[in-house]
C-alpha cells in the first residue's frame, strides 16, 4: 500500500517538470516504502527501471543492458553493443538527449557491493555528457552506511553531482493513523509501536482480530516475516552477529550507558563503543544527552526502531516457547510489560504530536529542538526526568510528561511536571500533560490554577 509520501512525490514531480539533468539520491531504512514511491513516481512516465541485485558485477551488467534495450525506441542506441557500465552510460544519453527520461537504478548499495568504483564511474558519465542531457537519474539504496559513502557523504563521488536527497523514513504516528484507520485508536498507538511505523509491516495487521491475536501471528509466529526481520536487516549489514544481538538486547533490558551495556555483554567500553557506533550508522540505536546540556557523562543509548524495541525484548527470552507454540502463554507474559513497553511509544507520539503542532505555528513560540532531559533535582537529591522538553530562541520552553494508563491522569501528575520545570530558568515555561484516558476533574481544576495545557489522545 502506497502511504504517507505526499511531500516526497510532490518533490519527485517538481524535479521531473524541470526538464532538465537532475541526480537524485534517496535513501533509507530498510522496507520503509522507497520502491512504493518509485513506483508511485514512475506511473505514466517515459522510465527506466533497473534493481540491482546481490549477485557478480557481470551479471547485473548483463541485467542493466537488457533492461536499457527493452526501454530503447531509438535506433541509434537499440543497435549499440553494452559490454561495459560506460557503454551502458553512453546508451542512456542517446536516449535522454533530448526527450526527458527517467533512470532509476534501485538497491544501489548492491550495485556498489559487487561493482568497485561504480558512483565515480556514473560521476564521470554526468560530468562527461549527462550534465547536457535530460535524464533524471535516481539513485535508491538501503544501507545507511553504504549509502553515506557512495553518495551521501562531502567525500563520496556524487558530492557537487547530486541535485537533491530525499530521505524517506518510516509513517510518523499520525501518517499511520490517517492511512490504517480502520483499527481502533488504542489498537493503531500499539500497531505503531509494534511495527515502528514501517508500511510493510503494518500492511501484515489485520484490523478484523483483537491486537493481541495480530502480535501473536506476526512477531510470535515462525512463519511470519517478522519474527526473524531485524535479525535478518542486521544481517546484511554485518556478518557476525553475536555481540550486535547482544547489545541490543542488553539496552532493551534498560541499560543504557555505555559502561552498563558493556558490563551486561562482557566487552571493553572501547570496544562496546565501536559496535555502538555501527548500529547508530545503521539508524538503529539513537545516541541522546539531556536538552539543553553538552555531551558528556550524562549520554545515553536507546533503540530507535520501537520494532526493533519490541522484538529485542519480547521474542529472544520467549524465543524457545515461541518455538514450542505456546502463544497464548507468551502473551500473557507480554501483556503484563506492554504498559511499559507502550509508555515509551506514547512519549514518541506526544512528541510527534508537539512537532507537529510546531509546523503549523499552533505553539505559543517557535520551539527549535525537540527532546528529553534526565538529571539530578538539587533539593530532593534524587534522579528525576522529562520526556518531553523543547525550547525557543526568545526564552520559551516546554515541559511536557505522558500518561500512557487505561485510569484517567490524576493532579499528583501534574503537580510533578510542574515541579520538574521548576529546575530550568525559562522566563516562559508551557506545560503539556498527555494522557490515554483523559484527566480527572481534580487535574483539570489544577491545570486551570497553573495555566497548564492538558491533552487527551484520541
Amino acid at each position: 500500500m502506497f502511504a504517507g509520501r505526499e511531500h516526497e512525490l510532490k518533490r519527485l514531480e517538481g524535479m521531473f517538470e524541470s526538464d532538465k539533468f537532475e541526480c537524485v539520491i534517496i535513501h533509507g531504512r530498510w522496507c520503509a516504502g522507497k520502491t512504493a514511491l518509485l513506483q508511485k513516481f514512475l506511473s505514466g512516465k517515459n522510465a527506466l527501471y533497473f534493481a540491482a541485485q546481490e549477485t557478480s558485477c557481470g551479471e547485473n551488467l548483463r541485467d542493466f543492458a537488457e533492461r536499457i534495450e527493452a526501454f530503447s525506441r531509438n535506433a541509434e542506441a537499440k543497435n549499440r553493443e553494452i559490454a561495459s557500465f560506460e557503454d551502458a552510460f553512453e546508451q542512456i544519453y542517446l536516449l535522454s538527449r533530448t526527450e526527458r527520461t527517467v533512470l532509476i537504478i534501485d538497491d544501489y548499495h548492491l550495485l556498489a557491493a559487487a561493482q568497485r568504483g561504480i558512483s565515480k564511474l556514473i560521476c564521470d558519465q554526468i560530468e562527461q555528457r549527462l550534465i547536457d542531457s535530460k535524464l533524471m537519474l535516481i539513485i535508491c539504496g538501503s544501507s545507511p552506511p553504504v549509502m553515506e559513502r557512495e553518495t551521501l557523504s562531502y567525500h563520496s563521488p556524487f558530492h557537487g553531482k547530486r541535485t537533491s536527497q530525499i530521505e524517506v523514513r518510516p509513517l510518523n504516528f499520525f501518517e499511520t493513523r490517517r492511512h490504517f484507520g480502520s483499527f481502533s485508536p488504542y489498537d493503531i498507538a500499539v500497531v505503531f509501536g509494534v511495527t515502528g511505523g514501517v508500511p510493510k509491516y503494518i500492511d501484515l495487521m489485520d484490523p478484523e482480530i483483537p491486537i493481541e491475536e495480530n502480535i501473536k501471528r506476526t512477531m510470535f509466529n515462525t512463519s511470519s516475516l517478522m519474527f526473524e526481520e531485524p535479525v535478518n536487516i542486521l544481517r546484511r549489514e554485518v556478518r557476525d552477529l553475536t555481540y550486535y544481538n547482544a547489545i541490543l538486547r542488553a539496552i532493551s533490558s534498560g541499560h543504557c550507558k555505555n559502561s552498563e551495556i558493556a558490563s551486561a555483554v562482557s566487552l571493553e567500553t572501547s570496544a562496546c563503543t565501536a559496535y555502538l557506533k555501527n548500529l547508530i550508522a545503521f539508524g538503529i540505536v539513537g545516541k541522546h544527552t539531556p536538552m539543553t546540556e553538552k555531551a558528556g557523562k550524562k549520554t545515553i543509548y536507546s533503540i530507535k526502531d520501537s520494532m526493533f524495541r519490541f522484538w529485542y525484548r519480547f521474542i529472544p527470552k520467549n524465543m524457545s516457547l515461541i518455538k514450542s507454540g505456546v502463544t497464548d502463554r507468551i502473551w500473557r507474559n507480554v501483556a503484563r510489560e506492554m504498559p511499559s513497553f507502550m509508555g515509551t511509544v506514547f512519549e514518541d507520539i506526544c512528541r510527534q504530536w508537539l512537532e507537529q503542532q510546531n509546523q503549523n505555528s499552533r505553539l505559543p513560540a517557535t520551539f527549535v529542538e525537540f527532546g528529553r532531559w534526565w538529571g539530578v533535582d538539587p533539593v530532593w537529591k534524587a534522579e528525576v526526568s522529562l520526556p518531553i522538553v523543547a525550547y525557543a530562541d526568545d526564552n520559551h520552553a516546554i515541559f511536557g510528561d505522558c500518561v500512557w494508563s487505561d485510569q484517567p491522569a490524576h493532579s499528583g501528575a501534574l503537580v510533578s511536571l510542574v515541579e520538574r520545570s521548576r529546575l530550568f530558568r525559562f522566563n516562559n515555561k508551557h506545560i503539556y500533560l498527555f494522557s490515554r484516558s483523559g484527566f480527572s476533574e481534580e487535574c483539570a481544576d489544577a491545570a486551570h490554577r497553573v495555566g497548564a495545557n492538558l491533552v487527551m489522545f484520541e
